[in-house]
């Protein structure tokens, strides 16, 4: 799994026009999900998700985590960020899982976020052409890769 998550004052996503999902306070977290991907991904993943801390404590050091400042989560697939541009200019997704198998997996990361965050997780729609609004705060955007583990 690979993720981009960025740490925001507000974030939202549209589907045709109407908001699914939307969040104050938090992280916004894009996931691209490859065949390699299973459940010990998935938990690393969604703690390391949770606990980052890279929220300002009193002293506005980036030290506690979305958990602890008791933020939200907005989850957003995303089959681009396994793109491969090494060959030519035009980005192969060969790596990306199909939707039958990156469902069932996306569909766990909600469930394991929300159980290790302590609340509701908001969602895009897998699959749907999806409008991203977001206010990243500081900006802080960090790039995981479970299979990396950096």
């Amino acid at each position: 799994m690979r993720t981009v998550i960025q740490r925001v004052s507000e974030a939202s996503v549209s589907v045709d026009k109407k908001i699914v999902g939307e969040i104050k306070n938090g992280l916004l977290v894009f996931l691209g999900i490859e065949d390699a991907d299973n459940k010990e991904d998935i938990e690393w993943l969604s703690s390391k998700i949770v606990n980052l801390r890279i929220f300002d404590d009193g002293n506005g050091v980036m030290n506690v985590s979305v958990k602890d400042v008791e933020g939200d989560i907005l989850l957003v697939s995303q089959f681009t960020l396994h793109a491969a541009t090494k060959k030519g200019n035009r980005p192969s997704y060969i790596r990306a899982s199909k939707p039958e198998i990156a469902i069932p997996l996306y569909e766990q990361m909600i469930a394991q976020l929300g159980t290790d965050l302590g609340k509701k997780i908001q969602t895009g729609i897998f699959g749907a052409d999806m409008k991203v609004k977001l206010l990243n705060d500081g900006p802080v955007t960090i790039v995981i890769d479970t299979k990396a583990k950096e």
